[in-house]
């Protein structure tokens, strides 16, 4: 078999496990890049991609041999980086996990991608406290503040700035709270002992006119919005179906298409009960629209969902902090909602 015949059953098993995967049938997608790995051992992708697979169904020590595998061939490859600080993580490897982040800051800051490493740096820290892992954290949020970073970066930045600067901004929380004025004080009521005067007579009035009524003021327009994964899908819409229109437009590179297909995805698949699938297709989403305010509001309906609680807080914390960098009023009432909607 000719070489590029070879390559192309390879990307043909490649797609099968990334369909498999993506449609949440796990098994298919693992003998898909088993497959894949076998005509072409000396690649890292089907390793890779399998670990990210079992990841995603809550499998951290399947996925944590994958990933060796991956760095085995291929040392700086940012997704087995990433997903093996992952899993670590997940199997609450904590020195582990930080030192795996590390070697991912590192790969990231060599490649140029400065937030990236930044983020990094910044769980490894969160992870486990470290003079060193601190220092590089900082000399990190030096350099990606000297770039003028755009969006992908300031939110890199504010996650960063928390972690580094949490005591003291706690400390100034705590002054200020303290340092407040009391509320003044009202009129002191009359004791209770005190007679009330009695009342005088009222002098005798004939029958008033009774008053025309005041017309009722008509209710002020209240703003409704809409939950970011209340879809309107089609009246019998099968996500296997919607798969494939999502597939359809992330190969023809209609971004705007291509993410709303797969928040319709998301909605459908949630609609089913299957949120593991649902944060798949928003997390696919994510490398399309990474910027976009209902992606992010539908990851945190999910994260609620899925019993995330502290991701959702503080992903719509971060996304309250970039509204109003923007001055973006309209994502800042819906933020604002769905905190509401949290209570």
């Amino acid at each position: 078999m000719s070489s590029e015949a070879l390559y192309e059953r390879y990307k043909d098993a490649l797609k099968r496990g990334h369909v498999a995967a993506l449609h949440g049938r796990t098994e298919e997608a693992i003998a898909a890049y088993a497959e894949a790995a076998a005509i072409a051992p000396e690649r890292s992708t089907p390793h890779t991609s399998a670990g990210t697979a079992l990841l995603r169904r809550d499998l951290p020590a399947d996925a944590l041999r994958h990933y060796d595998a991956a760095l085995q061939m291929s040392p700086r490859d940012e997704a087995a980086l990433l997903g093996r600080a992952q899993a670590l993580s997940a199997l609450d490897r904590r020195p582990e996990a930080a030192d795996a982040f590390d070697a991912l800051a590192e790969a990231r800051a060599v490649a140029g991608k400065l937030a990236d490493a930044v983020d990094a740096a910044r769980r490894g820290l969160e992870l486990a406290e470290g003079r060193d892992r601190r220092r590089t954290l900082e000399r990190l949020i030096k350099r990606l503040r000297a770039t003028e970073p755009g969006e992908p970066g300031r939110i890199a930045l504010e996650r960063a700035l928390l972690v580094l600067d949490g005591q003291a901004v706690a400390t100034a929380d705590m002054v200020a709270t303290e340092t407040e004025p009391a509320p003044e004080k009202g009129p002191e009521p009359a004791p209770e002992h005190e007679p009330e005067p009695a009342p005088e007579p009222e002098p005798e009035k004939g029958p008033e006119p009774e008053p025309e009524p005041a017309p009722e003021p008509e209710p002020a327009p209240e703003l409704v919005h809409r939950r970011a994964l209340d879809r309107d899908l089609a009246p019998g819409a099968q996500t296997p179906a919607l798969a494939v229109e999502a597939e359809e437009a992330l190969d023809a590179g209609i971004p705007g298409t291509a993410l709303a297909r797969l928040l319709d995805l998301a909605a459908a698949y949630r609609r089913d009960g299957l949120l593991d699938a649902a944060l798949d297709a928003c997390y696919l989403a994510l490398s399309v629209e990474p910027d976009d305010a209902d992606l992010h509001l539908a990851l945190v309906e999910l994260y609620d969902e899925r019993g995330w609680g502290t991701l959702a807080v503080d992903k719509l914390g971060l996304m309250s902090q970039l509204a109003a960098l923007d001055g973006d009023a309209v994502t800042a009432a819906r933020i604002a909602a769905a905190r509401s909607g949290r209570d």
